[in-house]
């Protein structure tokens, strides 16, 4: 997942604490805006970031006739349309609905899945997360208690090359070369048969939810639940006839995303400059592709060929590791947030490439930044900033930058 955002929760609460929550989330979807100083914001979710070539053509005309000509693309591969206006709610809606990107009013904002965006495409991984992420869509909407489940709460699909594993699910499964598939659920880890996949994360969150009712501090996501609350996975998983071995839990499949260029033969990834598409360039990626999967890494991987990379370096898309812009991400940042210190977005485009990713934050909250290790470069004021806590002028961004590109990090 970006600034003028429902408040950022407070910290993960220490071992022992519980943490309550007296309000409902107010997480932003497609039918609920959120004000923001660059007018109303909207959050499409998309599970597996999938779009149609006639989605994504929706998409653009919906930012260039609503918003601000402009598609956001968030850390969970989710869009998100800015500026728009508070009127629209209702043509926006209609819109959506008509492409089949709102197949749910009700469940809407809980699609939040997260899958492998090469599966299928380039040979690698032992499973095609991507049919279970869209067997996943369809039995979370098709279940009349899954709506109650929180905007965050995220489903994540790795088919284990490792790439979306470590990205902060609540219920991860993760394909095995075997046939089988590891479900995560915090602490707790259960070898299962791929065929039970989807029902088994299914009855993981419904699960949950009766814990979180259980427990009456109104959890958003399981590691919220006080400890005797937690959820009778094993339980769950028996009372829905799915046969599901407890393992010790195993190291954690870790892998780097995917370079910007070709994936395989028959696809290619680009990053959006700064996590933020234009209307031209979303239509410039759709043309030619079967669909494009939006990724959690602010990019897009399109099922085109990848000779046409060159053409859509034209048009401003980072197509190489080694371009401008590469790897670097920031939030909204003035004058889009009321809360921002910085035009972060400005300062962030003299950010020089790499392979870590850096964020800039216009302050505190850090919306939208990475998972994993990264560089954190948080606004203080209108001309300072802290790069990975060492205060640092404006003027001297660029090599504070590259200086903390050379250093081990753990963030």
């Amino acid at each position: 997942m970006l600034a003028a955002m429902p408040p950022t929760p407070p910290p993960t609460p220490e071992p022992g604490e519980v943490r309550i929550r007296d309000r409902g989330d107010a997480c932003p979807g497609a039918l609920r805006l959120h004000p923001a100083d660059d007018g109303r914001l909207a959050r499409l979710r998309l599970p597996a970031g999938r779009l149609t070539a006639r989605q994504a053509e929706v998409l653009a005309r919906a930012a260039e006739t609503l918003g601000d000509g402009r598609i956001s693309i968030t850390s969970r591969g989710n869009a998100e349309l800015r500026g728009l206006a508070e009127d629209c709610g209702a043509e926006l809606a209609a819109l959506l609905a008509g492409a089949g990107l709102l197949p749910s009013p009700t469940h809407e904002r809980v699609r939040n899945i997260l899958a492998s965006p090469g599966a299928g495409l380039d040979g690698l991984g032992s499973a095609d997360v991507q049919l279970w992420a869209r067997a996943l869509d369809g039995a979370l909407c098709a279940e009349p208690r899954a709506a109650s489940l929180s905007g965050r709460f995220l489903f994540v699909l790795d088919d284990g090359r490792g790439d979306v594993a470590g990205l902060g699910g609540d219920v991860s499964l993760i394909a095995g070369p075997d046939g089988s598939v590891l479900l995560w659920l915090g602490s707790r880890v259960f070898r299962l048969a791929a065929a039970d996949a989807v029902r088994a994360a299914l009855t993981a969150a419904l699960a949950f939810l009766d814990a979180a009712e259980a427990a009456g501090n109104g959890a958003w996501r399981p590691h919220e639940l006080p400890e005797e609350h937690v959820p009778d996975w094993a339980g769950a998983l028996a009372r829905a006839g799915i046969a599901a071995e407890p393992v010790p839990v195993p190291p954690l499949p870790v892998s780097p995303p995917p370079a910007p260029g070709p994936l395989g033969d028959r696809a290619l990834h680009v990053l959006a400059p700064l996590g933020r598409l234009t209307a031209a360039q979303l239509r410039a990626l759709a043309e030619g592709a079967d669909e494009l999967r939006l990724t959690p890494w602010r990019g897009a991987v399109a099922t085109a060929d990848p000779a046409r990379l060159p053409a859509l370096a034209s048009y401003g898309l980072i197509t190489r590791p080694d371009a401008p812009g590469a790897g670097v991400t920031a939030c909204t940042g003035r004058p889009g947030c009321g809360k921002s210190l910085a035009d972060v977005r400005t300062d962030a485009l003299a950010a020089p490439p790499g392979p870590l990713p850096v964020h800039f934050s216009g302050c505190a909250r850090r919306c939208g930044h990475p998972h994993g290790a990264w560089i954190e470069v948080l606004a203080t004021g209108d001309d300072t900033y802290l790069v990975d806590d060492v205060p640092t002028p404006r003027t001297s961004l660029t090599a504070a930058v590259a200086a903390a590109r050379s250093l081990p990090h753990t963030r």
